[in-house]
């Protein structure tokens, strides 16, 4: 049977795709999104690391299992068998590949999506440039060898030029270059590479936003005889429709702060509330990414500059954080979560001082005293770990939760321009839904909760009680800690007086 096919899916037609980084967050859903949108491609080439003793196969069969594969297992099943998975790494020369595997990759693939990347945000700088910068010239040095690429697609992030007042769609100088750090990180130790790190990182926050940087100005440099293309999204959150609403599978940016609030474990956040928060979702991103090789197709003309798109929300969408914060308050409460540390109100300033003195007094003293708990009945201890891993990602964060930020996303606006009905059906990013942003949210709620907490619908009801019950006894406790202090301030006052 004939089916027809719209601009974008013929333009995949008898395609040959290779992705790094398909098991990652955006990957997954890239992955899912051409073998179910794209139906007509050859293949889809990945390329995967062996991970707790599981090897790729292994690896693959378990990602097939996941929810988000469920609507291509029950209407396109034979989509699956598509996909070739070798085993590879971006930290290995020629990717970990070689013999037939790398004679396949590069005598047949089409398309590249270079998306491999280490997200941490408070990883060490030999890390960030052995997968983020090195990582993207082996990306680039195996394309070099593709007989047939049309486009390699390289992901970096919306902050990696965070010293710009309005960040525009393009690449921008910086005073390092990314070969002479590639050498550094070769020769240099990483103890005397970690004691110079702050200094190299200015204006950088982190080591990620720093290496892309330098990974963007790599792949810019190989436009001239590649058809190389930089895509940069905002906070990645969870997807507003496909493959299912609310599809989360990290605690990665908003989402980690929203299951942390909601378990009551993080009790105080330093937020500007005044300025727009700045999230994408993830299938709106991944529209963005199928499309832009489809475009870049259709031009008479290659342009003079290497393409840059701000996969970002559009300007009158969004909202200030202060605004998205009380909504995600409002859907937490009618959707709470499962046996919380704590009562979920915790406090949002711009003031440090507020903000140490609550983490000191409602992250660390009930953490040591959980542990001291524990350890007194012979259990593993854990708090203490965990409010180590809250602290440095709190810190890391308030960067981007403290600053306005101004994009401009022409580019990435023009791909839904230039779509029919058809493709604009198929690869959705309109900016003006009927869904409203509080339906928004109470998807990505209820999508921490059944994703990564695996908190079943069926549980709300008792979740509800827990909750209603550490509201009575967060409000006793401070009716005592309140009462307490002012009967001992009462009692100071009238010695004082000689009362």
């Amino acid at each position: 049977m004939t089916v027809d096919l719209s601009p974008v899916q013929e333009y995949y037609k008898d395609k040959t795709i290779f992705i790094t980084g398909a098991s990652g967050f955006m990957g997954k859903v890239l992955l899912e999104k051409l073998l179910y949108s794209c139906h007509s491609l050859k293949e889809v080439i990945i390329i995967c690391r062996p991970k707790r003793g599981k090897a790729p196969e292994t690896r693959l069969e378990e990602m097939f299992k996941l929810p988000i594969f469920q609507r291509i297992k029950e209407e396109r099943p034979e989509m699956l068998k598509k996909v070739t998975i070798y085993q590879g790494d971006v930290t290995f020369d020629q990717l970990g590949l070689s013999g037939e595997s790398l004679k396949h990759v590069t005598e047949n693939t089409n398309i590249v999506f270079h998306m491999a990347a280490t997200l941490k945000l408070e990883g060490n700088l030999r890390d960030a440039i052995d997968m983020n910068l090195l990582g993207t010239r082996r990306a680039l040095n195996v394309a070099k060898e593709m007989k047939q690429l049309e486009a390699f697609i390289h992901l970096s992030t919306a902050f990696c030029n965070c010293d710009q007042e309005v960040m525009y769609e393009k690449v921008y100088e910086f005073p390092h270059q990314p070969e002479d750090l590639m050498r550094l990180a070769e020769w240099m130790d990483v103890k005397t590479l970690d004691a110079i790190t702050p200094d190299l990182l200015k204006p950088h926050p982190n080591t990620y936003t720093y290496s892309k940087r330098l990974a963007e100005l790599l792949v810019r440099d190989h436009y001239e005889s590649m058809p190389v293309i930089i895509a940069r999204p905002s906070i990645v959150s969870p997807s507003a429709y496909e493959p299912v609403p609310g599809w989360v599978d990290n605690l990665n940016g908003p989402t980690g702060l929203m299951v942390g609030a909601g378990k009551g474990v993080i009790r105080s956040m330093l937020i500007d509330t005044r300025h727009l928060s700045e999230v994408i979702p993830v299938d709106y991103a991944i529209n963005g990414l199928c499309v832009i090789p489809y475009q870049f197709a259709q031009l008479a003309e290659r342009p003079a500059e290497v393409p840059v798109y701000n996969i970002t929300c559009a300007d009158h969408r969004k909202m200030q954080w202060g605004e998205v914060i009380e909504m995600s308050k409002e859907i937490g409460y009618r959707y709470p979560m499962e046996a919380g540390l704590w009562y979920p109100d915790g406090c949002i300033t711009t003031n440090k001082l507020h903000h140490n003195i609550n983490v000191v007094l409602f992250h660390w003293l009930p953490a040591y005293f959980i542990d001291f708990i524990l350890l007194l009945l012979g259990q593993k201890r854990f708090m203490i770990r965990v409010q180590n891993r809250i602290s440095v990602g709190l810190e890391v964060l308030q960067f981007f939760t403290m600053r306005a930020w101004f994009f401009k996303s022409d580019a990435y606006s023009s791909l839904w321009d230039m779509l029919n009905e058809a493709d604009r059906k198929n690869f959705n990013m309109d900016m003006d839904p009927e869904e409203t942003v509080p339906m928004y949210i109470e998807s990505c709620v209820q999508g921490g909760r059944q994703y990564l907490m695996k908190e079943s619908p069926d549980s709300l009801p008792r979740a509800r009680l827990q909750l209603k019950l550490m509201y009575i006894l967060d409000r006793v406790c401070k009716t005592l800690i309140v009462g307490s202090l002012s009967y001992w301030t009462y009692g100071l006052v009238a010695r004082l007086l000689g009362v």
